[in-house]
């Protein structure tokens, strides 16, 4: 799912007509990928999804799993011998967040992290892998802006200048700063 839409982008460049929608869908991709690239990670999902975990020190300590990867809902847990973990017999890591980091198997469950025949991509966690179902505000704003400033790069032929020069058009390396300013409170380190 997009951060944003044509119809957005369209607004926000003051464009009237649909006859670039096509190219402005193109540029929303390009400005979500860069975004996601630049914070190191992604910021909505929509569909779950499933990762598999080695049952390996990298990810199982004790009474914790600790995933690779920012999940915002969890569906379901299978464990390495294909029992289900139900959510009655973990919690989250962080507990009452709005996205997770780490499953920690309550002690009273009478379970443990295990697998039967191969530790390789043991355990499978399904959910949504991202910060929310929905992209916050900022990070919306972020992407209009970034797929409005690709859009207008291509009427000006502007390309990316480090020498200053008389008649230079000067343009910003890689993200405008406005874009990476209202990024700054979402990179992950």
């Amino acid at each position: 799912m997009a951060y944003t839409n044509t119809a957005a982008v369209r607004t926000y460049l003051d464009i009237s007509g649909a006859a670039d929608d096509d190219l402005i869908e193109t540029l929303i991709d390009a400005a979500q990928a860069a975004i996601d690239n630049h914070c190191h990670r992604t910021f909505e999902a929509s569909a779950d999804s499933t990762k598999y975990f080695d049952f390996s020190a990298e990810f199982v300590d004790g009474d914790t799993l600790w995933l690779d990867d920012e999940i915002c809902s969890i569906t379901t847990v299978t464990n390495g011998d294909g029992v289900a973990v139900s959510s009655s017999e973990y919690t989250t890591i962080p507990r009452n967040a709005d996205r997770f980091f780490g499953i920690r198997i309550l002690s009273n469950s009478g379970k443990y992290w295990t697998y039967t025949d191969e530790w390789m991509d043991a355990i499978e966690v399904t959910g949504k892998w991202a910060w929310s179902t929905t992209a916050p505000d900022d990070v919306v704003q972020a992407c209009k802006r970034l797929a409005s400033f690709y859009y207008k790069q291509r009427d000006q032929q502007m390309f990316d200048v480090t020498a200053i020069e008389a008649g230079t058009v000067i343009t910003p390396v890689g993200l405008p700063l406005d874009v990476r300013l209202l990024l700054v409170p979402f990179v992950k380190p």
